[in-house]
């Protein structure tokens, strides 16, 4: 006889919300996290203060090989119904833009929350649990432990000294299931030659191909940092070049033609587009009045399409998430349970399924975990 109804892989967000949502089912549920703590990327998240969903979340804020599949989980369990459970546990909460919801305490209270919620549905989590193989011979074994349901929720490879591991696709890989390449995604570029501009932020649109996202960026030692690169670069490949709008709305070479009249510098014109640093290493002090009219659409064209060929990410260690991940046609978008293995299922980050910055992937670690839980009890019986 088994000696759970299911056994969770990973005490993350979705592995907890997961494992809740199967206790309160009635399921005997445990978690096997390897961390001595559950919880330890939300604690990190949004600042410290857990950046635990957006207002809007659609499949469209989201990549994937399949940019349909997450549409069932996403209006199954919704950003609203997050919103209550936070609200049910009094965790005070703000928004900021674009719709992203963050605590105004700390990520330890949605920790707390999860934690509090897995206790009352009588939930067994285990820390510090290092697991070896992983059988199945009609149910499940990991370790002493055994279930005929296994929700794998270890996440993807991003933030290794947060303990992040391959072991979900391992595990895809060991059933049969295809993993589309793992990559950084929501990470800093590596771009050498500007780090004395470092610390400079402006707003502007990031664009690869047709994507494109109008948020702050930064320039750092290293390269470029930022939301609107953070947000980019998920869309980025190596060898692609990515356009950088550094005065959005405008359009500065015809507004520096107009101003030659004026008795100001080149650097002095554009230091009032963008940060003063940023306009010295653009442009010079020669005076306006000298430039050609070419020269300043040049310096226009400079500023409206500043290209960037990045010559990488700054990888794992400094990505917020793991695009690529197990393959999603492998799986049930309704339950998330693979297709080829009865009782196997996939949840959070170790699925290709990849939001954008602002709370969306904690959103589909609520709602891949939301589905997934309802039919891992119903498959692990009364």
């Amino acid at each position: 006889m088994p000696n759970s109804d299911a056994i969770v892989l990973g005490g993350g967000a979705a592995g907890l919300f997961c494992a809740w949502q199967m206790g309160r089912l009635g399921r005997r549920v445990v978690v096997l996290e390897h961390n001595q703590q559950v919880g330890r990327k939300i604690l990190i998240s949004g600042g410290g203060r857990c950046n635990f969903t957006n207002r809007e979340v659609k499949a469209e804020n989201f990549l994937s090989e399949n940019p349909h599949f997450a549409k069932s989980a996403l209006a199954r369990y919704r950003p609203a119904d997050f919103i209550a459970l936070v609200d049910k546990h009094r965790i005070a909460w703000h928004e900021k833009t674009l719709g992203q919801l963050f605590c105004d305490g700390s990520a330890a209270q949605i920790v707390a929350m999860l934690e509090a919620e897995c206790a009352a549905a009588g939930v067994k989590i285990v820390t510090g649990y290092r697991v070896g193989d992983v059988r199945h011979d009609g149910e499940f074994h990991v370790g002493e432990h055994r279930a005929p349901v296994l929700v794998v929720a270890t996440g993807g490879l991003s933030i290794p000294k947060m303990g992040a591991t391959g072991l979900a696709f391992d595990l895809a890989r060991q059933f049969g299931l295809r993993v589309v390449e793992p990559r950084p995604a929501l990470v800093p570029f590596l771009w050498p030659g500007w780090g004395e501009i470092s610390g400079v932020a402006t707003e502007c649109v990031a664009r690869v191909g047709k994507r494109t996202f109008r948020e702050k960026m930064l320039f750092t030692h290293r390269g470029l940092s930022g939301p609107a690169i953070l947000q980019i670069s998920s869309y980025w490949h190596p060898g692609e070049a990515v356009e950088l709008n550094l005065a959005p709305g405008r359009q500065l070479a015809e507004e520096l033609i107009t101003r030659k009249r004026e008795r100001i510098s080149a650097r002095t014109a554009l230091a009032g587009v963008v940060p003063s640093r940023l306009a010295e290493r653009l442009a010079s002090t020669k005076p306006l009045a000298e430039w050609t009219d070419k020269e300043c659409r040049k310096l226009g064209e400079t500023v409206n399409r500043f290209l960037v060929e990045p010559v990488g990410t700054e990888g794992y260690e400094k990505a917020e998430v793991t695009a690529g991940g197990v393959d999603t046609a492998e799986l049930s978008s309704t339950t998330m349970e693979a297709k080829r293995m009865k009782g196997l299922f996939f949840i959070g980050e170790a699925v290709d399924v990849t939001g954008w910055l602002g709370g969306y992937n904690f959103q589909w670690a609520w709602s891949s975990a939301y589905v997934a839980a309802y039919a891992a009890a119903a498959g692990a019986g009364a």
